[in-house]
């Protein structure tokens, strides 16, 4: 296993207070209606244009995780992302577009996650009160940035803002000189527009797992276990729930998985490790996250705080609040994840008539010849 010191832990927890918003993120910075949009880049850079956008934790995670905010009835305009990208709303109401142009609209609410397909264009508009906030999961390291819609570009060049064939902002009033055409993006012409992938309202809902369709269900070899017994819904691929039950609703590869975790005042999930990378958004204040087998690194997060765990570090995830708590999980890769449970953990499950089958998922272990038991 690997161990992780106290300072490590606290380089690797971006608080809310350390997000940092950049106004000029991309080529519609300047749009009347989409001038006052904040992007975030939490971990890695997402897709901004800009050399301005701050960059909370670098480190590549085989994925990227931003968010974005903006005043009631302010747009995020079309655009095509080449990877997969996740919206995970945590506060107010937005509308998300898609279509050639945008002729497509789902609302989304606090807890709704709504996975967008690649080849598309897309965007949203704050519908709701105040500024509101959604996270962003981007597959991969390298997003390859976006496509604006053509009509976006053209507007942006009334304002000296180009993008180069390198996704850069070019913005000639500040002292930018106006890009050759062979030097920046062009328009997407038509016929290209018009080969686009196409999803109707229908199969767009298909790749919405809203708050109330979230099924929660015990998710570890330690659910017996006193003040253990967690819950998960699984929302995108294959997370690390040991419940065989659970099934995502949106299976199609991203290059991560996406659960909802769920812990009850004081409850706790028991020490384990993991070999992928694994990052924590919790929607509310109480979660301590507790590091190594002598549990001796400690983060305490707050609502809306974003933590990053390292392979292979053991780590349990407690409730030190006084009310139900939700946690946004996303780890690396689109495999089956295999927690493992410490040793004891597995045993004291194992007397209580829980084992894990092949497969790493629970059952019960009388129905479990003794070779089939998983031990860690």
């Amino acid at each position: 296993m690997t161990r992780i010191t106290q300072t490590e832990a606290n380089a690797r927890h971006v608080k809310r207070s350390d997000y940092q918003s950049c106004t000029v993120a991309f080529i519609d910075c300047k749009k009347p209606g989409s001038h006052l949009k904040q992007n975030y880049s939490i971990i890695g850079p997402g897709v901004t244009s800009s050399s301005e956008q701050v960059i909370n934790l670098p480190e590549a995670h085989g994925f990227n995780i931003g968010a974005a905010a903006m005043p009631t009835g302010i747009t995020n305009n079309l655009h095509i992302h080449f990877t997969a990208e996740v919206f995970m709303v945590y506060d107010g109401e937005y509308t998300f577009r898609w279509g050639s142009n945008g002729e497509n609209e789902i609302v989304g609410r606090p807890g709704d996650v709504l996975s967008v397909p690649t080849w598309i264009f897309r965007g949203f508009t704050n519908t709701g009160e105040g500024e509101g906030w959604v996270f962003t999961t981007l597959g991969g390291d390298n997003t390859g940035g976006v496509i604006f819609h053509p009509e976006i570009l053209r507007e942006a060049a009334d304002y000296g803002l180009y993008l180069s064939k390198d996704n850069q902002l070019i913005d000639t009033s500040n002292g930018d000189p106006v890009p050759g055409e062979d030097q920046r993006m062009a328009p997407m012409a038509d016929q290209d527009v018009a080969k686009l992938r196409s999803y109707s309202p229908e199969e767009m809902r298909q790749r919405v797992v809203a708050r109330e369709d979230r099924d929660f269900r015990p998710a570890f070899i330690d659910a017996a276990l006193e003040g253990c017994g967690a819950e998960i819904a699984p929302v995108i691929g294959h997370g690390i729930t040991q419940n065989r039950d659970h099934v995502a609703k949106i299976r199609n590869p991203h290059g991560f998985s996406m659960e909802w975790l769920r812990l009850g005042p004081g409850q706790k999930v028991s020490p384990f490790a993991l070999i992928d990378k694994m990052v924590v958004i919790p929607r509310d204040d109480g979660l301590r996250i507790s590091m190594n087998d002598e549990q001796d690194a400690v983060v305490d997060l707050g609502g809306w705080d974003t933590f990053s765990i390292p392979a292979d570090v053991v780590r349990s995830l407690e409730n030190t609040g006084d009310a139900v708590i939700e946690v946004l999980i996303v780890v690396s890769g689109d495999h089956q994840k295999r927690p493992q449970f410490r040793g004891h953990v597995i045993e004291t499950a194992f007397a209580k008539g829980a084992t894990l089958d092949a497969q790493g998922y629970v059952a019960e272990a009388h129905l479990i010849p003794n070779y089939g038991m998983v031990a860690e």
